[in-house]
């Protein structure tokens, strides 16, 4: 063996140790229970992937279920994360084929004459087939760095793609509830509507017998009008709602009108709901996960830049057929060899390759910073949705008891007023309050479910269902 050839094999070796940190994921310092007092159903139960997948269906609704998986299969921006997927891949793909040789085919026909004047005076052809082979030693470590990158950046990907599908999941069931708590708005407006609609013939009947004064009968008038004025806003609300549902299914506005005009009631939220953990929140959450991918990457980079500043080692070769005419081109007097190593290594360039190193550890800080930002972020916004949840049932429960009294007092008043016992106001009012009751007793009503919807949001839940979808793609050269 020839000292080069040794020489080439130590710097294989040695190549092992690659330039640049070796990643070390951030230990994200929690706290091992909640600060908010769990309640309203709330428990710390351990989550996880499986509890998680399918959150919805604790909603017991078939058709929240049904639309569900029709969004998950026919959203586009659901779609365009795939694609995302599919770039990073290929990406990753062009820096493995980084670590490998080069060949190239070539061929070529050249015709040339030289000048009398040179005293040569002759015209000739050359007639070559070949093949160029060129491969870079990865000495330092610089390309393994870049394929370690694009591994990291394709994790990234697979991650925005889940974190995408927990939101499209989210607003799917929030646009239903919202769907079918406007329609139990609209249930009620109607029927105080047609409520207020008898007070209101009762009172111009009194006026006409003389029993009573035509300032009942306007106010019986506009209280009724008031009422009608409210269904345009909640009939336009459930347009919108149901518009918004068709597109995040993938489909024209209005195609789901059909099979949602049936009023159905809002959806019901389980008696019991496992939160788990702040640790099972930070392993859950796509965006968490995906931000500690991206600072994997992005430390990955500064070895990248960091082989720059040492030399760069090639073995480059080429095999070949050379001959001035096409009969004897195939011959075997017509065979050419070259090859050998070569190295490369810049010795000035004013400094750009460690500011290029400054420029991918700035960077990397700044990946370390948005990792903890989301952390904290992630924390907060669970924290805020299991105090929504459980004060929201609370307020609901008010409501409830506030609207049974209220139902009372309309009925006393209207009883009283009829036998002459009160005043038309106090009808008034009490219809009024029965009707801002019944009003805000059934969007509380659709805000639990719609506070629990973005509780599991706020969990990470829902991604799973891409399963089957994500298997794990060859890394590092691994066979599938």
């Amino acid at each position: 063996m020839s000292r080069l050839s040794l020489a080439i094999i130590v710097l294989i070796l040695a190549g092992c140790a690659m330039v640049g940190p070796n990643y070390v994921p951030p230990a994200a310092s929690v706290s091992g229970n909640w600060h908010t007092h769990l309640k309203g159903g709330l428990n710390a139960d351990a989550t996880g992937p499986q509890s998680l997948a399918a959150w919805w269906t604790k909603f017991n609704d078939p058709e929240l279920s049904g639309l569900i998986e029709r969004a998950a299969a026919g959203n586009l921006d659901l779609k365009k994360a795939r694609a995302r997927v599919r770039q990073a891949r290929a990406s990753r793909g062009v820096a493995w084929a980084g670590l490998f040789p080069v060949l190239d085919a070539t061929g070529s026909a050249t015709r040339s004459s030289s000048s009398d004047n040179a005293g040569i005076g002759t015209t000739g052809n050359l007639y070559a087939l070949g093949i160029d082979a060129s491969w870079e030693l990865d000495v330092f470590g610089g390309v393994r760095r870049s394929v370690e990158a694009a591994d990291a950046d394709l994790l990234a990907a697979q991650e925005d793609l889940r974190g995408v599908l927990v939101s499209l999941l989210a607003e799917t069931a929030l646009n239903y509830i919202e769907v079918r708590t406007h329609q139990d708005r609209l249930a009620v407006a109607e029927t105080n509507l047609s409520s207020q609609d008898e007070t209101y013939r009762l009172t111009l009947w009194r006026y006409q017998a003389g029993l009573s004064d035509e300032l009942a009968v306007q106010q019986a008038r506009y209280n009724l009008e008031n009422t009608r004025s409210q269904l345009p806003a909640l009939r336009t609300g459930i347009e919108g709602a149901m518009n918004r549902l068709a597109v995040l299914l993938g489909d024209m506005p209005g195609k789901v009108h059909a099979e949602l005009e049936e009023r159905k009631p809002i959806p019901a939220t389980p008696p019991e709901v496992a939160v788990g953990a702040p640790a099972d929140v930070l392993r859950q959450r796509p965006d968490v996960r995906r931000a500690e991918r991206q600072l994997a990457a992005q430390t990955a980079r500064i070895g990248v830049a960091t082989a720059d500043l040492y030399p760069r080692f090639f073995l480059s070769g080429a095999i070949g057929l050379q001959s001035l005419s096409t009969g004897s081109l195939l011959s075997s007097g017509s065979g050419v060899v070259s090859g050998g190593p070569g190295v490369t290594w810049r010795i000035f360039d004013a400094g750009a390759i460690r500011k290029n190193i400054e420029i991918q550890s700035a960077l990397q800080e700044q990946y370390l910073i948005a990792y903890e930002v989301t952390v904290l972020g992630a924390l907060e916004e669970a924290e805020n949705a299991f105090t929504a949840y459980a004060e929201e049932q609370q307020r609901r429960q008010s409501l409830n008891e506030a609207t049974q009294a209220a139902h009372q007092a309309a009925e006393l008043a209207q009883y009283k007023y009829q036998a002459g016992l009160t005043d038309f106001t106090n009808v008034l009012d009490a219809q009024r309050s029965l009707l801002n009751f019944q009003e805000a007793l059934t969007q509380s009503k659709g805000k639990v479910s719609a506070n629990l919807v973005k509780l599991y949001k706020a969990l990470g839940g829902g991604w799973e269902s891409l399963a089957s979808d994500e298997k794990k793609q060859p890394v590092n050269g691994e066979k599938e």
